[in-house]
């Protein structure tokens, strides 16, 4: 877009636009996904622009004219194409969508995002107030205060079986922050980061942002969507550089048994540049007979492990925004490298209050155990009823507090005033508009068979929205037999 300025004697400005395409190499023009809602929804839409390419891109351009010159100036305001080149998190545009619903009047049940619905431990937010009266608001070191990185070792060590020193250990602003600088930090143009599918979405975006190619591999529900061992090697070519793992998972809530791990950890012994990127932050909320496992603890992996875990998820403290990264000293200098030239340290008032986490006792004490267990009913309520829904596939989840269910088979269903159900998001549409549920299409995750349910949320709360799904799904009849 063109934007010409014209001044004139009587001191008025007039303002003219136009539309100018950069030129382009490649043929296809920029796509973009667009989420709208019928009925009474209509006025309420938000996009999703997909990846296109930099040469592809809309540039704009003001152009500025005074009175008497020929002279003038144009300013370009494009991005940069390693930008232009991300998608912004579905989550939070449908988390964001479905508040501002909400805030209209709309009774949206909201279950998008991840988000437990428990106020954070008392003993926590007391050693957050406590820091403040105090006077504990000063910039602290960059990797985080040494009574902290302290704690976190001895966490480690009790709860992991990983011995780590505080100049090891990286506290950030959450977890996200983490991963974001371990994949910046260890990946180089033209690397590949292998991403297992269904995956978080900002996974495969971190690596587009270090000029890193995602390589995802698929994986099956009638495997409990983990990582098949042999699919793993064959996939391994001199440019992978980085294996992202998350168990328990976002978003499926599957768990890595140990033997499993044990398959995948010979696999990478056998490349010198793999490293392994363990992301832990959902370990406390894990039900059994599952048990979790720290990746770095394999044989001959704890060299070539970065483990990411936070206190947003098992503590119930999201907004205190604290993550932390533990790995050999030279990867977690790299990353504080990073972060010294970006945020700095976390909050100084959040650190106070993840010791204080930390010295709830082994795995979070009482605490974080009521919350599980709360989380486990909510589980067990939700299997149970869509398992008595017709053409439903689900694998049950083992730990975190999603559901990843698979209804493709109610996709090319034809509904009269509002169109064919053919993936994900229409899906999701469809139930936002006759059911008033907020979900995540799965393809935001790379699988568009499915649609994730947080049951972040109470059980009082999952039974109404239950009970809305399932009159909604009585307008549709599964397109496909399964």
């Amino acid at each position: 877009m063109q934007a010409v300025i014209s001044g004139s004697s009587a001191g008025g400005v007039s303002l003219h636009y136009r539309l100018r395409e950069r030129p382009s190499r490649v043929s296809d023009p920029d796509t973009v996904n667009s989420l709208s809602f019928s009925s009474q929804f209509q006025k309420f839409s938000f996009r999703t622009p997909e990846r296109s390419r930099p040469a592809n891109c809309l540039k704009m351009a003001a152009v500025i004219k005074g009175d008497g010159s020929n002279d003038h100036v144009k300013l370009d305001i494009s991005v940069s194409p390693r930008v232009n080149s991300l998608k912004p998190s579905k989550t939070m545009a449908i988390t964001d969508h479905a508040t501002a619903l909400v805030q209209a009047g709309v009774p949206v049940i909201r279950l998008a995002a991840g988000e437990p619905d428990f106020d954070t431990p008392s003993v926590i937010a007391q050693a957050g107030i406590n820091a403040i009266s105090e006077g504990y608001t000063r910039y602290t070191p960059n990797a985080g205060t040494m009574e902290l990185r302290t704690a976190i070792c001895k966490k480690l060590k009790e709860e992991n079986g990983l011995t780590y020193t505080p100049d090891q250990i990286l506290v950030s602003n959450g977890a996200k922050q983490c991963i974001l600088q371990a994949v910046l930090a260890v990946c180089s143009p033209g690397d590949e980061v292998i991403i297992p599918a269904p995956y978080w979405v900002s996974y495969p975006e971190m690596a587009t942002l270090a000029d890193a190619t995602p390589v995802i591999i698929s994986t099956l529900i009638s495997d409990d969507f983990l990582l098949n061992p042999k699919v793993l090697a064959s996939r391994i070519t001199d440019k992978s550089r980085l294996l992202i793992l998350c168990s328990p998972s976002n978003p499926t809530g599957s768990v890595y048994p140990k033997e499993l791990l044990e398959e995948i950890a010979e696999i990478v012994a056998k490349h010198p540049r793999l490293l392994v990127l363990s992301d832990e932050i959902y370990e406390h909320i894990i039900y059994r007979p599952a048990t979790h496992t720290s990746f770095a603890s394999l044989p001959g992996m704890w060299d070539r492990t970065l483990t990411v875990n936070g206190f947003s998820k098992a503590f119930a403290m999201t907004g205190w925004r604290l993550g932390y990264l533990a790995g050999p000293k030279h990867f977690v200098a790299a990353c504080g490298k990073i972060q010294s030239q970006s945020t700095s340290g976390a909050s100084s008032i959040s650190q106070k209050a993840g010791v204080a986490a930390l010295g709830l006792g082994y795995a979070g004490g009482e605490a974080v155990s009521t919350m599980a267990k709360a989380f486990r009913e909510r589980r067990d309520f939700l299997v149970k009823s869509f398992g008595e829904l017709e053409g439903v596939k689900m694998s049950e989840p083992q730990g975190a507090f999603y559901l990843f269910l698979d209804f493709s088979s109610y996709y090319g269903t034809h509904l009269e005033g509002f169109g064919v159900i053919k993936d994900s998001e229409s899906l999701c549409r469809f139930l936002l508009d006759k059911a008033q549920v907020a979900l995540v299409p799965g393809d935001a995750f790379g699988d568009d068979n499915c649609i994730r349910i947080s049951y972040a949320a109470s059980l009082s709360t999952l039974q109404e929205a239950t009970e809305r799904i399932k009159q909604a799904l009585l307008l549709l009849k599964p397109a496909v037999a399964v």
